[in-house]
């Protein structure tokens, strides 16, 4: 499968990218400092750019015949990153006329919704992170608002305990008691949702 990836030197994007490439497929990354992703590797191709940027992420989805985003917030140097980032995935999936895109996304965006949490943490949580929650709201907006088949990974409190596969899955919402999950998991969840054309047009969100 020809794999069109973005946020791939990232601390998520680095495990998917490894995932994707040894399970053989080609992949085409895009990175505004490709040499951030060291040397070549089999398979995989590198575009120097940026997710803002409409025109390489247009570039980017050609010839494709699935998207991967491993991109995340990255707070007051680039609010809006995620935001439009979205916007130009969908045009350039749908100019390309690619279909399938697996996204991470943060479920504490969605929290004051949640009913198994905590109304401190309803309180809390939002306004710290007022504006990268709300740059992940928009970014799901745009993405979920297209006709693509999509499907929005919605991680907890991301950490680097490496591959356990122990992780629970629920729609929408975290499952009970559950805040935390691993990049690695994370990555591993994706690539099983892309082989498995499982969670099109969901929202699974993703904790231990």
């Amino acid at each position: 499968m020809r794999l069109a990836l973005l946020g791939a030197s990232g601390r998520i994007g680095r495990h998917v990218l490894a995932r994707a490439l040894e399970s053989g497929h080609d992949v085409t990354a895009l990175a505004r400092d490709p040499q951030s992703l060291a040397a070549a590797q089999r398979g995989l191709t590198v575009l120097a750019g940026d997710a803002t940027d409409s025109a390489m992420v247009a570039e980017l989805m050609t010839g494709a015949d699935a998207v991967l985003s491993a991109l995340g917030p990255r707070g007051a140097k680039s609010p809006a990153l995620l935001a439009s980032a979205g916007r130009n995935i969908v045009a350039g999936m749908t100019k390309a006329g690619v279909r399938r895109l697996v996204c991470v996304s943060a479920a504490g965006a969605f929290i004051q919704h949640d009913p198994d949490s905590g109304a401190l943490v309803k309180m809390i949580l939002p306004r710290v992170l007022a504006k990268q929650f709300a740059d992940v709201r928009e970014m799901e907006a745009a993405i979920s608002a297209s006709d693509l088949d999509w499907t929005l990974v919605r991680a907890t409190r991301l950490v680097n305990t490496g591959l356990t596969t122990q992780y629970r899955v629920r729609p929408e919402y975290p499952p009970r008691g559950g805040w935390k999950i691993s990049r690695a998991d994370v990555a591993h969840f994706m690539a099983a949702a892309l082989a498995e054309d499982s969670w099109v047009r969901g929202h699974p969100a993703l904790a231990y």
